[in-house]
């Protein structure tokens, strides 16, 4: 039914109702029908079925599996490190996901109130749920409109619709039917919209939609679908990536040494030893570390992460959407200067402004219509008390002014309103010069009013028949200034390589001003109204409905990482279907629910802290996947290959999961590294074919160096399997750890500062892993002591390979965008 379009009494007749309102049998009957006029709750998961759900990963798989093998082949140890290691990520997932499936709970309290009714033809108060289709509502200044009402009757009716629109003014409304098709809800102005805040006068009329069918309704339903970060993506792949590489390594190694006649059992254990090396079990710990990291930074920035994944998405960002109002201004309506129509200043239309005024001062309070609030702090010191005031003739939507009849030693009527509406009741007036002027302030940003007056005899009462034949005084110019730190955070942006879309339901000219005064590079063919499919070339996007911001950031997501920054009902769908949903904490409970991170302060500058803290995560993040993909997928490559032209197995299933695990020791504190500046100044992406151009690059020269040892230690020193087997495993576990202070930067070792804590637990794990060979333990592992000489060629063959490594990463580096 378009509500919308029908005259009041043909839309009551087919409600099935009246002006006096429903009966109360009637009103049970359609309560039956319609349900309560409440969000419908969401079919809760359990919490074990929560928790089931964080295995539901491609790398978790990998862990389990190797826990299963790590406790068949007997290293008990490992098997316990690597299933903690998945037991501690999945309990973080888990509260994370069991806080949020709460959410939508919020809706339901946000609806709980009292509403005023007509029932069987008396005026009564009852609960906000219990309203249907067809029950008369009254409405008066500071309510909150309980359902979708198509209005009936409204005096100096308006709603503070920000809740919806994110747009500060309100929106008077008014009665009559409207001829459209398919209206958003901007358009609907003689409707109340659930959820938003009487602003001004009072009003009555029926219900046509309640619950899930309301506008409100509609919304929050559109939020139940969960959705996936564009860093629980990547991780998937990277994970599915891995589990290939995993595979097919582990059956080539048991088969090629099976078919070699080295045993079932001994290729079997050997092959399974080497899976479980190649796993990076710690990189679940090393991004809840990053990410936890980084999300306690960003705390005490006035920034709260609801999802740890949504830190790194934050990083990878490269287009933030973003709302005019309150995050580039101030959100706060200030007057800004008066002048006649020839531009000279005349105190006349301060001071008759101030008399033909609404606000409301009560102690230090103030309250009214926006305009009328700015007019009144600028002009507060003017004396008005010599004026008495008579009478009053409201504001309403078809005249678009108010008038006010004050006695001082005349009596004058004084009207003020939109300029057209003021242009048009004066008399002896330039009329299309005046509209000139009108359109010259428009489009430089302002909102612009007009003041008129005339002198009127003494009568009982005045009307709206009493306002032409004015004398024209002058205009009124008004602007939502910028914020102080809005120029500085948008160059901000400029340096981090993140491009900013404005998304505004404002006029294209006021936008484009404040853009322009801000300093952004923009010209008139980057604006455009509404949403015509090209998303690239616009900078903004005017007069934008709530339909095409999900358009608009569904379209961006095809090619870029995308921010929304929004706080309204209406930006709840956009929150959610970016990859990063950004709101504040005086946002809808919706928009909060459907947010990824939530703003303490609503300020562009933060929402650039949290890039800055993503980008360093995902840096720590890339160091510790390109080191276990060059040294660790080395090293086993040099194992797998090697064992099929050596007579014995080259090292030990229990050697490789030591080797392993005091690898995975420095790797741990990768996660509070230091990251260049570099890494900080644009946007990077997950590319698995980029990674394994890395590992291809960096494990053959891991494997080149491990070759080399091999041919030394076997054919120039004639080691015995002992020896050969502790030189090897001394050379794989610190090579490992050299590498990582070659590739933890694009710059030359000596001019990246790594962290304290990176330095000490790898000089901490070269000392552990000397006291495992040369004490009694080095006997479990079946170790031999090495002697100085052999100690100091392993040195220098470790010397030689960082060399190596240094040369190729810049030759990487510079051909390979990374």
């Amino acid at each position: 039914m378009e509500y919308w379009s029908l005259p009041i009494e043909k839309l009551l007749s087919s409600l099935d109702t009246s002006k006096k309102g429903l009966g109360e049998k009637e009103a049970e009957k359609r309560l039956g029908k319609y349900g309560h006029n409440a969000i419908e709750k969401k079919e809760t998961r359990s919490a074990l079925k929560i928790f089931l759900s964080q295995f539901k990963n491609p790398l978790i798989y990998i862990l389990v599996f190797a826990t299963i093998v790590a406790a068949f082949v007997g290293d008990k140890t490992e098997a316990v490190i690597i299933l903690a290691i998945v037991f501690l990520n999945s309990v973080l997932g888990f509260f994370q996901e069991y806080r949020s499936e709460k959410a939508l709970e919020k809706l339901r309290k946000y609806i709980k109130f009292k509403a005023k009714v007509l029932r069987n033809g008396e005026r009564a108060e009852i609960e906000a749920e219990k309203l249907v289709p067809g029950d008369i509502v009254f409405l008066n200044i500071g309510d909150k409109v309980p359902a979708d009402i198509r209005l009936i009757e409204v005096q100096d009716f308006s709603a503070d619709e920000s809740v919806l629109t994110g747009e500060s003014l309100p929106v008077y409304k008014k009665t009559e039917h409207l001829k459209k098709e398919n209206p958003n809800p901007q358009d609907l102005i003689n409707t109340a919209f659930m959820g938003t805040i009487v602003a001004s006068g009072t009003a009555n009329g029926v219900v046509v939609s309640t619950g899930e069918s309301t506008f409100f309704g509609k919304t929050a339903s559109s939020l139940k679908e969960e959705k996936k970060s564009d860093f629980e993506e990547n991780m998937a792949k990277f994970g599915n990536f891995l589990l290939k590489i995993i595979l097919i390594t582990t059956v080539f190694v048991f088969a090629a040494n099976f078919l070699l006649h080295k045993g079932l059992v001994e290729s079997l254990l050997f092959a399974l030893a080497l899976a479980v090396a190649i796993t990076p079990e710690v990189l679940p710990i090393i991004i809840t570390v990053a990410l936890s990291r980084g999300a306690l930074k960003l705390a005490k920035k006035k920034v709260v992460v609801k999802r740890l994944s949504a830190i790194e998405s934050m990083g990878n960002m490269d287009i933030l959407c973003t709302d005019k109002t309150g995050t580039l201004t101030e959100n706060k309506i200030i007057m800004t200067d008066y002048f006649d129509l020839g531009g000279k200043k005349d105190d006349k239309i301060v001071l008759y402004s101030l008399l033909a005024n609404s606000t409301v001062v009560n102690r230090d309070k103030i309250s009214g219509n926006p305009l009328d609030v700015a007019i009144w702090k600028y002009a507060k010191d003017a004396s008005i008390e010599k004026f008495e005031k008579i009478d009053e003739i409201e504001f309403d939507f078809e005249r678009k002014r108010m008038s006010t009849v004050v006695k001082n030693e005349k009596i004058l009527l004084i009207s003020k309103g939109a300029p057209e509406s003021i242009i048009d009741i004066c008399k002896n007036l330039d009329k299309k010069k005046a509209m000139e002027k009108v359109k010259e302030l428009s489009s430089s940003g302002h909102r612009v009013l007009a003041v008129a007056f005339k002198e009127v005899k003494s009568k009982k009462d005045y009307t709206k028949e009493d306002e032409k034949d004015l004398k024209f005084l002058g205009f009124l110019t008004f602007t939502d200034p910028p914020k102080k730190d809005a120029k500085d955070a948008l160059e901000a942006f400029d340096r981090l390589g993140v491009e900013i879309k404005v998304l505004t339901g404002d006029d294209p000219s006021v936008a484009f001003k404040v853009c322009r005064d801000l300093g952004m590079d923009i010209k008139e063919e980057d604006v455009i109204l509404g949403f015509d499919g090209d998303v690239n070339r616009a900078k903004i996007f005017a007069r934008v409905t709530p339909e095409q911001k999900l358009q608009i950031v569904k379209a961006l997501k095809e090619k870029h990482v995308v921010g929304f920054l929004g706080d309204g009902i209406n930006d709840a769908p956009a929150l959610r279907m970016a990859d990063v949903g950004i709101t504040v904490d005086t946002a809808s409970d919706v928009a909060r629910d459907a947010s990824d991170i939530i703003l303490l302060k609503k300020s562009l500058k933060v929402v650039a802290n949290g890039i800055r803290e993503g980008r360093r995560s995902f840096g720590n993040i890339m160091k510790y996947i390109l080191n276990t993909i060059s040294a660790n997928f080395g090293n086993m490559f040099t194992i797998a290959i090697s064992s099929l032209f050596l007579k014995f197995i080259p090292l030990l299933p229990t050697q490789i999961l030591l080797a392993n695990f005091m690898t995975d020791m420095p790797m741990l504190s990768i996660s509070t590294d230091n990251v260049d500046s570099s890494i900080l100044r644009k946007p990077k992406k997950w590319d698995i074919n980029l990674i394994s151009k890395f590992m291809m690059h960096f494990g053959a020269l891991s494997s080149i160096f491990d070759f080399i040892t091999i041919f030394i230690l076997m054919f120039v020193l004639n080691l015995g399997i002992p020896g050969f087997r502790t030189a090897w495993f001394l050379e794989s576990c610190l090579s490992e750890i050299v590498i990582t202070f070659a590739i933890r930067s694009k710059k030359k070792f000596y001019k990246s500062k790594p962290s304290k804590i990176l330095v000490f637990m790898s000089a901490a794990t070269f000392l552990i892993i000397l006291f495992a060979i040369y004490s009694p333990i080095g006997k479990l592992f079946e170790f031999s002591k090495l002697s100085i000489p052999l100690l100091i060629m392993i040195f220098l063959i470790l010397l030689a390979y960082f060399s190596c490594a240094e040369v190729l990463k810049r030759y990487f580096f510079k051909k390979y965008e990374f």
